[in-house]
């Protein structure tokens, strides 16, 4: 079975990824004189305006280094430079209890499965007189205090105390017990230690309870346990604890490091190849002295080692010398409610209101799009005004009967 990519004279670039690093790569790449294929096995991140660009919506099995091929669910494609972009996922520590009861976040199906599964547990506390039944279909508890473990605490908070009560005004959202569990003493351990300090300040203003410095051991889907002994009664645990690379097969071994991170020279070549490239969360370059375990797994690494793997394959064609990749740390930001926001950049930390505006800017202009931006700066303004989110629709998959 064969790909139904047409064989040109160009040399051919295979992108297996349509995250931040796939796509930008894809677009810097788009009007040069390489084919590109684009792989992905979701459809999130396309666009199909360059007749050089070529996308294809399926799962990659494995790589074939000696043979400069990939094996995937609808065929062989052969390759001239291969660009690995394939992120990472939830890390599950090994705990395969937790794995098989969790919730994660780290996709858009896992999402639109928490928010229907909040949203169908309302409904049914609504119908539910005991209290004590009543809660394990409201309390909710989020594990890893990291940017994603905040915010998605900080934004469950707000809807209580903003959508509930307009809602389901038959619930009292004082029964909503909302958890944040995280295993180091400050939350954004990644972030100044201002910035710590306000988000937790900010997350005890919405009700969050905070249990800092404490580990979960377990969950068996009914009940939390942690490692001093005390337990949890929810039935919704969202896993934000970590990440670790997605794998795949073909690769060297002597390639993989911690976290199931591809080490690349600084060109972002994996070790012991040729020419297979890695891109984003799932590349690990370790010759910059700020960052001997690898740089950090956020989007403008992503971002920065896509636009210079576009300029060094220019340059190899040209028979130019590559250049060494180089980040530029521009900052973090995360935000944790309205007017709830931590911002640091390399010359300035600011936290509140200010910092929730610019981590609104930053994200608006990060969207593909001119429409799309206009979109979403409607729903945004919407949203400010009214306090409606406007996704309160319980969306459910339709299974087609069996014959």
């Amino acid at each position: 079975m064969q790909f139904n990519i047409p064989d040109t004279d160009q040399k051919r670039v295979v992108i297996v990824g349509g995250g931040f690093a796939g796509l930008t790569l894809a677009r810097k790449l788009a009007k040069s004189k390489f084919q590109i294929v684009l792989i992905d096995k979701n459809n999130y991140h396309q666009f199909q305006n360059n007749k050089n660009v070529l996308v294809r919506v399926t799962k990659v099995l494995s790589v074939d280094p000696e043979k400069n091929k990939i094996n995937t669910e609808i065929g062989t494609l052969r390759y001239d430079y291969l660009v690995l972009a394939i992120g990472a996922d939830t890390n599950w520590y090994g705990n395969e209890q937790v794995r098989a009861n969790a919730i994660p976040m780290k996709s858009v199906s896992e999402a639109l499965y928490l928010r229907n599964t909040i949203f169908e547990d309302y409904e049914r506390a609504v119908t539910t007189a005991d209290y004590d039944e009543r809660q394990r279909y409201l309390d909710i508890v989020v594990v890893g205090g990291g940017p994603t473990g905040v915010e998605v605490a900080g934004s469950l908070a707000e809807m209580r105390n903003l959508i509930i009560p307009k809602d389901y005004s038959d619930l009292d959202r004082k029964e909503i017990n909302i958890h944040l569990i995280h295993g180091d003493p400050r939350l954004l351990n990644t972030m100044s230690p201002q910035a710590s300090a306000k988000a937790e300040t900010f997350l005890r203003e919405l009700g969050v309870e905070l249990w800092m410095n404490k580990v979960v051991k377990n969950y068996d889907g009914v009940h939390v346990f942690v490692d001093d002994g005390s337990t949890i009664r929810a039935d919704k645990v969202i896993w934000a604890a970590g990440i670790t690379g997605n794998k795949i097969d073909g690769i060297p071994d002597a390639a993989l490091t911690r976290g199931n991170r591809l080490k690349t020279d600084s060109m972002n070549l994996v070790e012991g190849t040729a020419n297979i490239y890695a891109l984003g969360d799932i590349a690990c370059q370790q010759h910059e002295k700020k960052w001997p375990d690898g740089h950090p797994q956020v989007a403008q690494v992503a971002i920065q080692q896509a636009k210079l793997l576009s300029q060094n394959l220019l340059n190899a064609e040209n028979g130019r010398e590559p250049a060494a990749f180089r980040y530029k740390d521009l900052g973090s930001m995360a935000t944790i409610g309205r007017h709830k926001a931590v911002v640091d950049l390399p010359f300035w930390r600011f936290q509140g209101i200010f910092a929730w505006f610019a981590w609104l800017f930053v994200h608006l202009f990060a969207i593909i799009g001119t429409k799309n931006k206009v979109f979403v700066f409607m729903n945004w303004v919407w949203n400010y005004f009214t306090y409606d989110q406007s996704l309160r629709l319980v969306i459910k998959p339709w299974k087609k009967p069996l014959q």
